[in-house]
């Protein structure tokens, strides 16, 4: 690779598409047939869509019956978290919606409740879920007789800070009341080994992209039957088991099966690389500038992600001038492009809103390299350098 190659390191707001997948994608445009059509050239297109439908089940888990492609995470996110999606067993619909406070705005802003229904419950200093608080509010729920009618949303693996919620626990506390837990494994499916089973949730969110598949695509994965959908995701055609009409995106759900299928089945060996060279970066952030703040590092994380703050500098001046000197970074989430925004997550973590306003992220990948993580050791030195030189000059 050229010295002076550009260095991706923003792989948790989209990562680079895999060879397989764009293969699968070049494949599946090939093909003529409409998956809902019944010659042959429909079937060869049906076939191609339900042996990717087997590869998303299988990498997570789940059944290939269970998975309902849509256009991504947030639009998974929106369609689970309504009073529309109901349990098949208990309380006729759902009546109370409990959040992380970190969540992702597609929960936070996507759902369906009404205001009043819907509680945010508090995270620690590291991020981590109060598992007291959130004891509480189940108690307080069964006391109401509204224990089995609530619904609760939590992200596997935040996308700013990379910090794991323990969803075994999670998962135990909302079974002991009934109320049905909606994980977002956007972030953590392919990144560090997933089990629809072990999770405990009703239904999980993905997005092809996160993990190497195209852009535009992902799925809602069911656990069983716990769920039902009182009415079609989008109305108008029986496509997805008459849950989500309109003609499947072939080319882009191909992607994501090949995707997936190599992401799930590197994901031990790719944890432990990239954890390793997470930490390396780390140290090396911190002997080039002391005062480096990295964000939930006293919790478990993914091993790509690194939120860090400068005190003294902005995460605006620190996008720019990485940048200009090659390398691709983010501040908070994607999703709010177009803007350096003040991060929800790091308020909910009691961060000091100066400091929070110089986060950056840091987020390495399934195509990251040895090599390409020596030279980010090198432009973060520099970079740190020029920046505090020019901030000391204005102050002298």
């Amino acid at each position: 690779m050229r010295s002076n190659a550009r260095l991706y390191f923003d792989h948790n707001a989209s990562s680079p598409l895999r060879p397989a997948a764009a293969e699968a994608v070049a494949r599946a445009l090939s093909l003529p047939g409409n998956p809902s059509s019944i010659h042959a050239e429909g079937r060869a297109a049906r076939a191609a869509l339900e042996r990717a439908r087997e590869q998303v089940a299988r990498a997570v888990g789940g059944r290939a019956q269970d998975v309902i492609f849509t256009s991504g995470a947030t639009e998974s996110l929106n369609a689970l978290l309504r009073p529309a999606v109901t349990p098949t067993t208990g309380p006729a619909r759902f009546e109370r919606l409990l959040v992380l406070a970190t969540e992702h705005a597609a929960v936070l802003d996507g759902h369906g409740f009404a205001s009043a229904s819907v509680e945010r419950i508090p995270v620690n200093g590291s991020g981590i879920i109060d598992l007291s608080t959130f004891k509480a509010r189940l108690a307080a729920l069964r006391g109401d007789g509204l224990f089995a009618s609530a619904m609760v949303a939590v992200q596997a693996a935040n996308n700013e800070t990379g910090v794991l919620q323990p969803l075994a626990e999670i998962a135990g506390r909302c079974d002991a009341v009934g109320a049905a837990l909606i994980v977002d494994a956007a972030q953590a499916v392919g990144r560090v080994p997933f089990d629809l089973a072990a999770s405990g949730a009703a239904a999980i969110a993905l997005s092809a992209h996160k993990f190497g598949g195209p852009k535009g695509v992902g799925a809602i994965v069911l656990n069983g039957d716990r769920l039902r959908f009182e009415r079609p995701l989008i109305a108008g055609g029986g496509q997805e088991g008459r849950r989500r009409a309109g003609t499947e995106n072939l080319a882009g759900i191909a992607g994501m099966g090949a995707a997936i299928e190599e992401a799930a089945g590197e994901a031990p060996r790719l944890s432990e690389r990239l954890s390793g060279w997470r930490d390396r970066v780390e140290s090396s952030m911190r002997a080039a500038a002391p005062d480096l703040v990295i964000f939930g590092a006293g919790a478990e994380r993914l091993p790509n992600t690194s939120l860090v703050a400068v005190p003294g500098l902005s995460a605006e001046t620190l996008l720019m001038a990485f940048d200009l000197a090659g390398v691709a970074l983010s501040s908070g989430s994607a999703c709010s492009s177009g803007k350096v925004a003040r991060s929800h997550v790091l308020d909910a973590m009691g961060v000091d809103p100066a400091l929070a306003g110089g986060a950056v992220r840091i987020s390495l990948g399934w195509s990251t390299t040895e090599e390409e993580v020596g030279r980010f050791e090198s432009v973060f030195a520099n970079v740190i350098r020029s920046l505090c030189e020019k901030k000391n000059r204005r102050a002298a």
